[in-house]
């Protein structure tokens, strides 16, 4: 049976999706966050640079967890792990570094950020790092578990907001308008806020000071959207279409953050993330393992193509390329990507962590 919804902008983009039967739903924990020290290192080493593009040297990955489809699995929201101790020692060179060129960038709760071939130092832990739709700024997790954003290189750090005792912040995704809209032009994070109560998606303008407000997903042409349990938002930037998962009823929904009346699931799976024009990857447990899925975003939406048909261990953590061609997830054992359209994984590096195109 397929589930139809359509995002809308301007122009209609096609994101149709048929709910498999009997799928099992599994969510894993989304942040990468660990003590630096903990994996196993290279012999190799190098010294970063707080400048991108500077140091050609990749971070030790600390130990990927594993996504076991199980009941416990499930539970594990889009809540990073307690803080990492910032590693005192510089990061070493690993076996495999094939970022140079491709976007592509690795956060792994460390202070270290996989970029571009190398290794830059951003001075203070970074947690599911996100990337501005131009690519100028950054926005992360810190080691307090503040909303922050900054320079690609580390720097002109700013706190946007501070979580609330109690409360975990995960997962920005970024959201930029321009005059042209209705509400006129500005830059605003999505993230999720768990309060050991509720998982809701948040939004704040990205500026220092600014006050976060719950995101209403609710209002949809008269569908029922659940307003918690919602976690890991992922806008594809400039056309507010945002996708999220939802961790009680196992769906993927989408949601217009330009006119707020439309949305609706469109897949059963977790860990959504969209192209420019509405490409959209998830995770779903098929065969014992978690995949990755892919469902296009024109008349073929129906398809849903399974990208890890062969997956002997858990991949997780999708993020597709702008330009909806290339789709990069995490392995226990690094970070692969594989051509939208299918085809076999390439592991690209062995930093383990979140994967993000800039």
């Amino acid at each position: 049976m397929s589930a139809h919804a359509r995002l809308r902008r301007s122009s209609a983009i096609a994101l149709v999706s048929a709910v498999t039967a009997g799928s099992a739903f599994l969510l894993t924990a989304c942040d990468p966050s660990a003590d630096g020290g903990s994996a196993a290192r290279p012999a190799a080493s190098a010294t970063p640079s707080r400048t991108a593009g500077s140091a050609a040297a990749t971070p030790s990955a600390p130990a990927a967890a594993t996504a076991t489809p199980s009941a416990a699995a499930t539970t594990a929201a889009a809540t990073p792990s307690a803080a990492p101790a910032q590693p005192s020692a510089q990061p070493v060179a690993a076996a495999l570094n094939l970022t140079k060129g491709t976007g592509l960038t690795i956060s792994n709760g460390t202070r270290y950020v996989v970029m571009d071939g190398k290794v830059v130092d951003f001075g203070t832990v970074v947690r599911d790092l996100a990337w501005s739709p131009d690519g100028k700024r950054a926005a992360f997790v810190d080691g307090n578990g503040n909303l922050e954003t900054s320079d690609p290189d580390g720097s002109h750090r700013t706190v946007v907001a501070k979580a609330p005792s109690g409360t975990t912040w995960s997962h920005p995704t970024w959201q930029v308008f321009g005059a042209d809209e209705p509400h006129g032009a500005g830059a605003y994070l999505l993230f999720t806020a768990d309060d050991k109560k509720n998982l809701r998606l948040m939004s704040v303008e990205a500026k220092a000071g600014a006050g976060p407000e719950a995101l209403q997903v609710g209002d949809s042409e008269g569908a029922q959207i659940p307003e918690t349990g919602n976690q890991w938002p992922y806008s594809n930037g400039l056309s507010g279409m945002t996708v999220y998962a939802n961790k009680d009823d196992g769906q993927v929904y989408f949601h217009d953050v330009v006119s707020r009346t439309n949305g609706g699931a469109v897949a059963e799976g977790s860990q959504p993330a969209l192209a420019d024009e509405g490409a959209l990857v998830f995770v779903r447990s098929a065969k014992g393992h978690s995949h990755i899925f892919a469902s296009p975003a024109d008349e073929n939406a129906d398809q849903q193509i399974d990208l890890t048909p062969d997956a002997t261990v858990d991949y997780t953590e999708p993020a597709i390329s702008h330009d909806g061609r290339t789709v990069a997830f995490r392995g226990p054992d690094g970070i692969y990507t594989v051509p939208f359209t299918g085809g076999k994984p390439e592991k690209v590096t062995d930093t383990v962590g979140l994967p993000a195109y800039r």
